[in-house]
């Protein structure tokens, strides 16, 4: 039976374009498009979680509003169920910990890039919202 893991995602979006976060070569899913974030821990909300692993991988913190989308990606071993939300920048200096690349994208542009398959439902909705 495959592990199953549940994460979060970030949208933060500022003046109409939105913060999207590509893999690193190290990573799984290696110099794929995602919304920043991470896994919740035993005991955190997914806001809580969101928060707290946005201030680790990219150095600021935000305010989590409202759920954007679900989406699934089946590997090989495990099934990931990611849940993205809405988060508006509060404070911080930006770096990318984690990620090769922080790109700011619009509507225009967000479809082009090489998205994880699950964050493709985001994507889809945040096109909706910003359009």
């Amino acid at each position: 039976m495959k592990r199953a893991i549940h994460v979060v995602g970030a949208a933060i979006v500022r003046d109409g374009q939105v913060l999207c976060a590509q893999r690193s070569a190290s990573m799984a899913l290696p110099n794929k498009w995602e919304f920043p974030g991470g896994k919740i821990e035993a005991g955190e909300s997914p806001q809580a979680a969101l928060s707290r692993e946005i201030f680790e991988e990219l150095g600021v913190e935000v305010d989590v509003g409202a759920f954007v989308a679900r989406g699934h990606h089946e590997q090989s071993h495990v099934v990931i169920t990611l849940d993205v939300y809405l988060a508006r920048y509060l404070r911080g200096d930006w770096f990318a910990r984690e990620h090769s690349e922080l790109r700011w994208v619009g509507p225009d542009e967000l479809s082009s890039l090489d998205w994880a398959e699950a964050d493709l439902p985001a994507v889809d909705a945040l096109l909706a919202i910003l359009t």
